[in-house]
């Protein structure tokens, strides 16, 4: 039950501009702005177009209305669903009973439960393509991820931000303007990942080229992926995907795309979390055809675990218009995470902000003066449960379990090495000795356990 769809352009002023950032740094080229400690942040401050109280920074708490946060199954996540018909499905649906995202003949009493998993950002810098490359040309990324491969074991649905594009079509790029070659895709997929969002700034790294190829990409692959289109039509064609009885419906939305737009005419599609009409629609849409609704926002002020003023006015809004489960990535830091009430009674999850599930940052130059917050992020899990004789989804067994990305290096100006992402848990302080952040810039472990703090106590785990 997974269907793939697009639209769009690439702004040549904003290809100019991207361009010229690469040589106006320090008054030297930028091999990798993350590298140096700017960050996708560099890019955001030259642009006019970020809308007005979306990046203001505030300390207000997010409201969770979970009284007494317990984690026992029976004070989990319980929402009501409307049981659904025939007649409630979109009307390209109703002709083609194979095509419905409604399971058919389910039970009428008893449970069913699906494994779920969510990391976040998947972003591919150059140190982490150089070391995969082999002699003979291909790539082996298998190391990469091979740490976590118990974190994603036994899940039936298992979400990635794939932050860079996957494609052959452009030759290996990192910052400001990624491509990724399609090994690292064939190898999240091996690994696990079976749903893929596209909903980030970096989609259109390439422009509309690049976007369209890394979708046929992922067309090849056995997977889910959302966020990006082809057209508005494939836009508005919503992705679902049924497991053991109960169905997901998948949206994705971004705050800006870097600069660079879709201009009218070419292939591509995205939508933007401006675009509140289009959300508001789509997602009751969707809440009429899936049992669970997720919504991945690419929100957040980057290199900050604090809450911004748009997570905060936006979040509710979604969960009241039908989100189950809402995945926030983009601050390259994590942030925390909570029930919400949602209006028909049940209660939807919120992961503000997955943080960085793989990659090779290093944030020095931040302006409260803490280091290392990209370095851990969050990879959510959860069993998602169904009760057949009163519709009704909870959300058990929550975690937020944290990861961190290792890597090592003699400088700051040369490839690093022994890229790899771990469960935190599992992290020893041998391999911390080693990392470039401890070694180069006397981050200590002190200094990630102020990220990990942001994790509420009852979701926090290490397995």
């Amino acid at each position: 039950m997974m269907k793939r769809n697009t639209k769009g352009t690439f702004s040549a002023a904003a290809f100019a501009f991207a361009v010229t950032l690469m040589f106006t740094s320090c008054g030297s080229p930028i091999v990798d702005t993350d590298k140096v400690g700017a960050s996708d942040i560099s890019v955001l401050s030259r642009l006019d177009s970020s809308k007005s109280g979306d990046e203001s920074k505030t300390d207000a708490p997010a409201e969770s209305k979970n009284d007494d946060n317990s984690t026992d199954a029976d004070n989990s996540t319980a929402e009501s669903k409307a049981e659904k018909t025939e007649d409630s499905a979109p009307e390209s649906k109703k002709d083609d009973p194979a095509e419905s995202a409604a399971p058919k003949d389910e039970p009428t009493e008893g449970t069913t439960v699906v494994h779920l998993c969510c990391a976040g950002d998947n972003l591919i810098h150059d140190n982490i393509y150089v070391e995969a490359r082999q002699d003979d040309g291909t790539y082996d990324f298998s190391p990469c991820y091979a740490p976590c491969k118990k974190l994603i074991e036994g899940t039936d649905v298992a979400i990635l931000n794939q932050e860079t594009i996957v494609n052959d079509a452009f030759e290996p790029s990192t910052f400001p303007l990624f491509s990724t070659p399609t090994a690292l895709g064939d190898e999240v997929v091996d690994f696990g990942f079976n749903v893929i969002s596209m909903s980030n700034n970096h989609v259109l790294d390439k422009g509309s080229k690049g976007l369209i190829s890394s979708l046929d990409y992922w067309d090849t692959k056995d997977v889910v992926h959302y966020g990006a289109y082809r057209d508005e039509a494939d836009s508005e064609d919503i992705k679902t995907l049924e497991v053991n009885g109960i169905t997901f419906a998948f949206l994705g939305y971004m705050q800006h795309t870097n600069g660079i737009f879709l201009n009218d005419g070419e292939p591509g599609k995205v939508v933007y979390l401006e675009e509140e009409d289009v959300i508001k629609r789509q997602i009751e849409k969707a809440d009429k055809m899936a049992d669970v609704v997720v919504v991945s926002c690419h929100y957040g002020t980057e290199i900050e675990n604090e809450l911004n003023a748009q997570q905060i006015t936006l979040t509710p809004k979604l969960v009241e218009w039908g989100a189950d489960l809402i995945i926030g990535t983009q601050a390259h830091a994590l942030s925390t995470c909570t029930y919400m009430d949602k209006p028909d009674g049940g209660q939807a999850f919120v992961y503000y902000g997955l943080g960085n599930f793989f990659h090779t940052m290093y944030d020095n130059d931040n302006p409260d003066g803490h280091q290392g917050k990209s370095l851990v992020g969050i990879f959510g899990k959860m069993d998602v449960v169904k009760d057949y004789a009163t519709k009704e989804i909870k959300f058990e067994n929550v975690k937020a379990i944290p990861v961190i990305s290792h890597f090592e290096g003699v400088s700051w100006d040369t490839m690093w090495y022994n890229c790899r992402v771990y469960p935190y848990g599992d992290y020893t302080d041998e391999l911390w000795s080693k990392h470039m952040m401890h070694v180069r810039s006397g981050l200590q472990r002190s200094d990630l356990q102020r990220s990990i703090n942001y994790i509420p106590k009852e979701f926090l785990a290490y397995e």
